[in-house]
């Protein structure tokens, strides 16, 4: 069930953010309770001059992969910047890639996010690109070096679900790197489902960070996540348009 990523073995195929939380003991508890392995934070929220406040104050470097984004950046100038401040800081030289100079409804930029994605993977660093759900710019993305892509399911924070399904499907059938689909998934339903379309992994942080009980809401999501990822292993039945009796009438019924 692991997943590989740069070489290196990740167990959960769930991966959160940790924004829009009420509190750093409530996004402390929700990443416990997600099992999640990998955590993203945005480098422009991390003081670095008072690390007592910081994340790493709330979330162990030794027990998480941290993965910094570039959120924020609008050009790929801003996000090249952001993320060697993040390697330098010591923080990883893995990122995720968000270019998004539209402020309203905060969709990635392609020829943005392909200029930044060549030039940090030429650097070293472990790419993965946060995209609109088009293939053809996935492809460019993973021949470019990148460790995964991650295309969206609707708008960020939209809570609005597999929008993009069809275009998900193509991209995970075509797809040579891990596809990791983020942003809209708003409840564990809908992350079961983009694992059962054969997602490698999702990310979730609005719909676990605004919940009721965020805590609770992570684990339904750890659940939900894995049980997607069950069965489409196990494969999925195939859809008819006719019914089909699960108990057809036999012999011996016959008079």
């Amino acid at each position: 069930m692991s997943l590989m990523i740069a070489g290196k073995q990740i167990e959960s195929r769930l991966f959160v953010g940790t924004g829009k939380f009420r509190s750093p003991q409530v996004m402390q508890s929700a990443v416990e309770a997600s099992g999640a392995d990998v955590v993203t934070v945005a480098v422009r929220r991390v003081n670095f001059d008072a690390p007592v406040d910081s994340y790493t104050t709330h979330i162990d470097p030794n027990k998480y992969v941290f993965l910094p984004n570039t959120s924020g950046a609008r050009t790929a100038e801003e996000a090249i910047r952001i993320a060697r401040l993040a390697k330098f800081s010591g923080v990883s030289n893995w990122v995720k890639l968000e270019v998004i100079p539209d402020a309203t409804y905060l969709m990635p930029c392609p020829i943005e996010t392909l200029k930044a994605a060549e030039q940090l993977v030429s650097e070293g660093f472990v790419v993965l690109p946060y995209i609109n759900a088009d293939p053809v710019l996935a492809k460019r993305l993973a021949n470019v070096g990148c460790a995964t892509v991650m295309p969206l399911a609707s708008p960020i924070g939209s809570n609005q679900g597999l929008k993009t399904m069809e275009l998900l499907r193509i991209i995970i059938e075509q797809s040579t790197v891990p596809v990791v689909i983020d942003a809209g998934i708003g409840a564990p339903s809908q992350a079961a489902q983009a694992m059962e379309l054969g997602a490698d992994a999702v990310l979730v942080n609005t719909a676990i960070a605004t919940a009721g009980n965020p805590v609770a809401m992570a684990s339904a999501f750890r659940d939900a996540v894995v049980a997607g990822r069950r069965a489409y292993c196990a494969g999925l039945p195939n859809l008819s348009g006719v019914a089909s009796a699960s108990s057809p009438l036999t012999d011996f019924l016959d008079v």
